[in-house]
């Protein structure tokens, strides 16, 4: 069968990282690490394998967090210690055995880190929800060693044998609260430039990547709070974060607060005009998300050259062979389903 042009289906490269296809698994949060010790384990095996088995382009791992209370709760995934090295390892070898690329996303949950005994961010405001704990504004001292911290867990992601990094910028955690006028408050140079602490995060993590490694940062287009920030702050922070060494925006939105008169859309594909108007103000690759779980919806996203690669949540959980699925329902190409269940299509 003949490959559209701009298909969910043509190959993609970026610097040294080339995808069979456009379909990304984004991060997602299993709450599974019932050990609590940061270390994945047999649910994150089968859950991330399978997805790769399922014929997924990228794989992205989800919210790994850089230091015990950063985590969202105990339960959360870490890459606080070179002992979790080998687990990550296994982990993205079995994933590349079965034909996908891997990321994993750093992250730091700040002031949005329930299980801390006290949580930190960029300055002394709660998040506006009574299941969560006053945080205490970092140092100065402390946000640069925290910069620190994002670069050590990259350098553990890298031995892992991981093809891209993914920073979280997005949904109310740590950069995100750092990059926000409704978060951030500091009187420091932390405060006066919003950017600087996600500038100095993606330069002391590109230190530690391959030079042929993409960077993806992950940012909240919009906020929703009453008070929030446009697109038009995220795309300055987007051209100063693509300076610093950012090579793809995921382009997500909300997650600093509940909404006020401004609602999130409730619609397939409405975060999508975010990614094209990112991808057109600074000529960046750009991943879109939110509801783009219909086969001929994600297909129109790359042909209309909104984004460059689609990401699929919720139609993942609930199929991880959504990428053949696709492949099938498209007829765009011929699927690259595993032998051992080729008797089946």
């Amino acid at each position: 069968m003949n490959v559209l042009t701009n298909s969910l289906f043509t190959p993609y490269t970026l610097k040294d990282l080339e995808l069979k296809n456009r379909v990304v698994m984004p991060p997602m949060c299993q709450y599974s690490v019932t050990a609590k010790d940061g270390i994945p384990n047999d649910w994150h095996h089968v859950h991330y394998l399978s997805r790769a088995i399922g014929g997924t382009g990228l794989i992205i791992i989800e919210m790994t967090d850089v230091e015990p209370d950063g985590r969202i709760t105990d339960y959360d995934l870490g890459l606080w210690s070179d002992e979790h090295v080998p687990a990550y390892k296994k982990l993205v070898d079995g994933i590349h055995a079965h034909g996908s690329k891997v990321g994993i996303q750093i992250a730091h949950a700040g002031r949005k880190a329930e299980d801390a005994a006290e949580p930190v961010a960029p300055s002394a405001i709660a998040y506006p929800d009574a299941n969560y704990k006053q945080p205490r504004a970092l140092t100065t001292e402390e946000v640069r060693g925290m910069v620190q911290k994002f670069a050590d867990a990259t350098r553990r992601a890298v031995q892992a044998g991981v093809d891209t990094i993914e920073l979280h910028g997005a949904h109310g955690y740590l950069i995100h609260q750092f990059h926000s006028p409704v978060t951030n408050k500091r009187d420091d140079e932390y405060g006066k430039d919003l950017s600087r602490f996600g500038v100095e995060v993606i330069q002391a993590v590109r230190k530690e990547m391959p030079a042929g490694m993409p960077l993806i940062l992950r940012i909240s287009a919009v906020e929703y709070v009453d008070g929030g920030y446009d697109v038009d702050h995220a795309i300055e922070l987007s051209r100063a974060y693509q300076a610093a060494g950012v090579d793809v925006i995921h382009v997500s939105s909300g997650g600093e607060g509940p909404a006020g008169t401004r609602k999130p859309g409730n619609y397939p594909g409405y975060q999508v005009p975010f990614a094209r108007q990112i991808r057109e103000a600074l000529n960046i690759p750009v991943i879109a998300v939110g509801a783009l779980d219909d086969p001929a919806l994600a297909q129109s996203v790359i042909g209309n050259e909104d984004a460059d690669l689609v990401a699929v949540g919720r139609g993942l959980l609930r199929d991880p062979y959504w990428a053949i699925h696709a492949a099938v329902t498209l007829r765009g190409e011929k699927p690259s389903i595993p032998e051992q269940y080729q008797r089946g299509y």
